[in-house]
């Protein structure tokens, strides 16, 4: 899908200037010495090592634990490259709050990994894990994209196709082994990274055919990633199946669910098919992934932008009544629909800050324990709707925005083994908040685009139009 942008690091490469025929001359014979025989397959920049340990791995003492939880996830820029000063301050904004972190392994902000079979370039991946230890993050990495080889393209490091029709194609079967070996390349290169969530929302999974989703091969594909990683590490945590739960208008009837449906709209009933599937089939998992958006297909937030927020509670009920107890990850969360250009610019920043905190406390209530923010960063420029940070390309970037503040105060006071409890909320203020509540701290949150006095917990505040309230117990 195309809704949180593709983008790969590609567009991130820098290409230096050739300056005078001898330089270009040079450059050339290096690519030609470079290059495979018969087929122009180009192995510049990769190395054969792709499984040796990169860089020094913090790896914390005990087994991990199944729920990380609530971080969020790099997309095609972040703050490991820009102004040194501006990468060190939201280094520092990380650093007191060890978020959890996520990164794909091909595909926003990442290279292909490998160009041709047994050849790696971790080059911009390497540089993504690094961003997360110095910020003291718990790296989780997504087996999401296959390298061109895979699904029927050119090998070498010069013809990585960066279409998004490409990208989004899953691996052949016949190379579905590959995979799983790369991902088993990939665990061991960063050992500190013991959490692994196979590919990305069924990317290249469609059975056109049958007009469903094809389970069945992406089952299979998860049984490979998941045998090989444990083989690598058996305390590794791996999880899928990352399907988007979509939803359509209550009255649409045509594979739509009759049974988990609500004032939000009713589940499409071939999601419903295929996690069921999967979860049936599936050869083990520590943890179970989802991503879908409030809203549906059509864009509709009902009946608004608010009580459309109940339906991650009811997805989440959903998954946790199948899964027998299995921690469950939101990879992808969405409340406010994109526009033409695939961003979410229309509401003000208090609004969305709001919104998207009654989602959070939606999915929590739901049994949820991990969620990641899909982090809409920018490359340059001073202002970024809904971004955690401004852009890190001057030395006055890398500073938290509001959005950051309610994702790391989440994180901290609604953590995994967070017990909620009921607090007392007036009979006329119900309708107007939404509230989360631990013995240590309660979230408010103001559904109106008006001021109110509201009284929560005991204790009468006055909060803004679309305002977010935490109080201390």
């Amino acid at each position: 899908m195309g809704r949180h942008g593709w983008n790969s690091g590609a567009q991130r490469w820098r290409l230096t200037a050739l300056l005078g025929v001898g330089v270009a001359a040079l450059a050339l014979v290096v690519t030609l010495l470079n290059t495979l025989p018969g087929g122009g397959a180009s192995t510049a920049g990769t190395t054969r090592d792709g499984d040796k340990v990169h860089g020094t791995p913090v790896t914390p003492p005990g087994t991990p634990q199944p729920a990380v939880g609530w971080g969020f996830t790099h997309t095609q820029y972040s703050a490991d490259e820009g102004s040194d000063t501006a990468t060190e301050r939201a280094e520092g904004l990380l650093e007191k709050r060890s978020l959890p972190q996520n990164q794909h392994i091909m595909g926003w902000g990442a290279g292909n990994p490998e160009p041709s079979k047994g050849r790696y370039d971790f080059t911009e991946m390497d540089r993504r894990i690094d961003f997360v230890r110095k910020s003291g993050g718990t790296p989780v990495v997504t087996l999401c994209c296959s390298p061109d080889w895979m699904k029927g393209g050119r090998p070498g490091a010069n013809h990585t196709n960066w279409s998004q029709a490409s990208l989004e194609t899953a691996p052949d079967r016949a190379h579905y082994e590959d995979f799983a070996e790369l991902a088993a390349t990939v665990a061991k290169r960063y050992p500190d990274v013991r959490h692994f969530i196979v590919w990305n929302e069924f990317k290249g999974f469609w059975n056109n055919a049958e007009a469903r989703w094809d389970y069945e091969g992406y089952t299979r594909l998860y049984n490979l990633v998941y045998k090989a990683l444990k083989k690598v590490d058996k305390d590794i945590m791996v999880g899928g199946p990352y399907l988007v739960m979509d939803s359509f208008d209550p009255r649409q009837k045509e594979n739509a669910s009759t049974t988990v449906k609500g004032t939000w709209g009713a589940m499409d009933q071939r999601v419903l098919d295929a996690f069921d599937y999967w979860n049936k089939h599936k050869a083990g998992a520590d943890f179970v992934v989802v991503d879908g958006s409030s809203y549906t297909k059509d864009d509709d937030l009902l009946p608004d932008e608010f009580g459309a927020t109940g339906k991650l509670t009811a997805v989440s009920e959903w998954v946790r009544a199948r899964t027998h107890g299995l921690p469950l990850w939101w990879a992808e969360y969405y409340v406010e629909p994109a526009d033409g250009n695939d961003d979410r610019k229309g509401w003000s920043e208090t609004h969305r800050v709001a919104v998207q905190a009654a989602g959070m406390i939606a999915m929590a209530r739901g049994g949820a324990t991990s969620g990641f923010y899909w982090n809409p960063e920018e490359e340059k420029g001073s202002g970024c709707e809904g971004c955690l940070w401004t852009p890190t390309d001057g030395a006055d970037g890398g500073a938290a925005l509001p959005m950051f503040d309610l994702v790391s105060r989440f994180g901290a006071a609604f953590g995994p083994g967070a017990r909620y409890e009921t607090v007392s909320v007036a009979a006329d203020d119900v309708p107007n908040v939404r509230v989360l509540a631990t013995d240590k701290a309660v979230l408010v949150v103001n559904t109106r685009n008006r001021p109110i006095s509201a009284q929560v917990d005991g204790r009468r505040f006055v909060m803004g139009a679309y305002g977010v309230k935490w109080l201390t117990r």
